[in-house]
């Protein structure tokens, strides 16, 4: 009889773990407090369910081919940065291709998850459910939890002196959904990530003033990169990622922060990263240009507000605000879990690989999706979710709980001493952190090899972007349509785009962009090689020159 297994949520990662329990013969049953799929993506025009969800001017800031189940790629037809309803489309079209809608109960809120009293031998958990006012209460095997980020707005309204003073409308970017009802007003947006760019860029066009405040600032970067290919595909390639690990972070930070001040310079644009400051950035085409014609104004942080004014740390104050919208993120919370569980789970540093929470004598609860990545999470946590069905099947080991709690309360403590720094809340490498997820499973392709067995595929996986269909080239889950995906990728980034053909132009462009998109990767990791060619060798005239005749003639061997 097949494992059940309870999903919670049916969002991007609760259907990537539908059917990767599909999958490994597992037996899944996903409860969805919605009425649909897609979690945050499912557009509604109030948040009064208390759900986080999109915005309706919305657009991805990853492209379709970097942020797609491995083994589902876009319609080639598809935009490569789509807005909200055509990307819950494709979650749509993927739930309907997979047969995934029979596994989820809608309308179904999960009260308590606890573990049974013979947890220790079974690993299994007392899932109670209740479904339009019915409480159901059933046994599973294990637990993928796929509630994701953003459950609860973080608010922080002590942080702000006077704010209850203030008589003009708060709000946080949860309730925001369209710029309609806030014509000829004067809008603080508070907060400087995507969300805060976004509807500041999109208030603009309809406010009197947006003001703008940050504390950090932030670097800018467009969705389009030199001569107009996608940014997430130009930069996330492992040949980048050989390159960064080999040259210094400072010399890799200049050349960063000189191509970036190239498109403009954020200091004059009020947009610099605070000294001692952690660099952060956004992806937005057109904050440059609100700020360079004045329809937002950058502000520095606020430090109290009156009752129709805000106060900011370089001394000025903007007066008559009418509207403060906080874009300052969101907790995320366990509210089914029991103690000491609920508190551990949000603590990361708790979670194996992000994952699996360490005080477990046995590894049947999974968190899938409560990870940053420099990168697409709808791949992540489809590779999280892979790697976690293999452990349930007990076809992937991890290491004792004992081992791993002892080690990360010791680090723990040297954090609390200052001795080590808390890059839990950083987000990952992306290239590093797939790779280790997948070394896991036994799903990381090998550079070496393919270069021996198919060099043309292993050219476009080491120089190219690496996109997820990678992960499906070998190992368990493999796919025999990831080759043809990968070889294919750069046409299903182009059709698009492609609606109006000029005679003549296409192989030019086609040779072009091999050259432009490869060249300088090339170049430079080929000079890195050799480079490192040279050194090996010099070390080992070194280690000759010291050696006796005879230990010399053993090793020309």
């Amino acid at each position: 009889m097949a494992k059940k297994v309870a999903v919670i949520g049916a969002g991007v990662s609760g259907l990537s773990s539908i059917k990767c329990c599909v999958d490994e013969d597992l037996e899944p049953t996903c409860f969805e407090r919605s009425d649909d799929i897609g979690g945050l993506w499912k557009f509604t025009e109030s948040s009064k369910d208390g759900m986080t969800r999109v915005y309706k001017s919305l657009v991805t800031n990853v492209c379709k081919e970097m942020s797609c189940y491995s083994d589902f790629p876009f319609h080639e037809d598809y935009p490569n940065f789509m807005n909200h309803e055509k990307f819950w489309d494709y979650l749509q079209e993927f739930a309907e291709h997979f047969d995934l809608l029979k596994y989820i109960q809608f309308k179904t809120t999960v009260h308590s998850v606890t573990k049974r009293p013979d947890f220790s031998e079974t690993g299994q958990w007392d899932v109670v459910t209740e479904t339009e006012g019915k409480q159901n209460r059933a046994v599973f095997d294990a637990v993928m939890v796929c509630t994701g980020h953003f459950l609860n707005p973080h608010l922080p309204l002590e942080a702000f002196p006077g704010i209850h003073k203030f008589k003009g409308q708060i709000l946080h970017s949860q309730e925001y959904k369209i710029p309609e009802g806030f014509q000829g007003k004067r809008v603080l947006v508070i907060g400087l990530g995507n969300t805060g760019g976004d509807i500041a860029v999109e208030l603009s066009r309809t406010a009197a003033q947006v003001l703008l405040s940050t504390r950090t600032g932030t670097w800018v970067l467009g969705r389009s990169s030199d001569w107009g290919y996608p940014y997430n595909m130009m930069v996330t390639r492992r040949c980048c990622s050989f390159i960064a690990q080999v040259l210094p972070s400072r010399f890799l930070n200049w050349i960063q922060e000189r191509k970036l001040n190239k498109r403009f310079n954020h200091e004059d644009y009020g947009l610099s990263i605070t000294k001692g400051k952690k660099a952060k950035f956004i992806v937005n085409d057109e904050l440059p240009n609100c700020i360079l014609c004045g329809a937002i104004t950058m502000k520095t942080s606020v430090i109290e507000f009156t009752e129709t004014s805000a106060v900011f740390e370089d001394g000025t104050v903007e007066e008559n605000i009418d509207v403060v919208i906080f874009t300052t993120g969101y907790t995320f919370s366990f509210p089914f879990f029991e103690e000491p569980l609920k508190s551990l789970c949000t603590k990361k540093i708790f979670l194996y690989k992000q994952v699996f929470p360490l005080n477990l004598e046995r590894a049947t609860l999974a968190i899938i999706g409560l990870i940053g990545l420099k990168g697409s999470i709808l791949s992540g946590t489809e590779l999280q979710a892979r790697w976690v069905t293999r452990v349930f099947k007990g076809l992937c080991k991890i290491p004792p709980s004992q081992k791993l709690m002892m080690e990360a309360t010791e680090k723990e403590q040297l954090i609390k001493r200052g001795v080590f720094k808390d890059t839990s809340k950083d987000k990952f490498d992306y290239i590093a952190y797939m790779d280790d997820i997948a070394a896991c499973i036994g799903t990381k392709p090998s550079i070496p090899l393919l270069f021996l067995k198919d060099p043309r595929l292993a050219w476009e996986v080491f120089f190219g972007p690496c996109t997820p269909y990678q992960y499906r080239l070998v190992g368990p889950g493999k796919w025999d349509g990831a080759r043809n995906a990968i070889l294919t990728q750069w046409d299903r980034t182009l059709k698009p785009l492609k609606t109006r053909i000029v005679p003549d132009s296409s192989k030019p462009a086609s040779m072009s962009h091999y050259l432009k998109a490869w060249g300088a990767p090339v170049l430079l990791a080929s000079l890195l090689l050799i480079c490192k060619s040279l050194f090996l060798k010099l070390v080992r005239d070194k280690l000759q020159d010291r050696m006796s005749p005879y230990l010399v003639s053993l090793w020309r061997g």
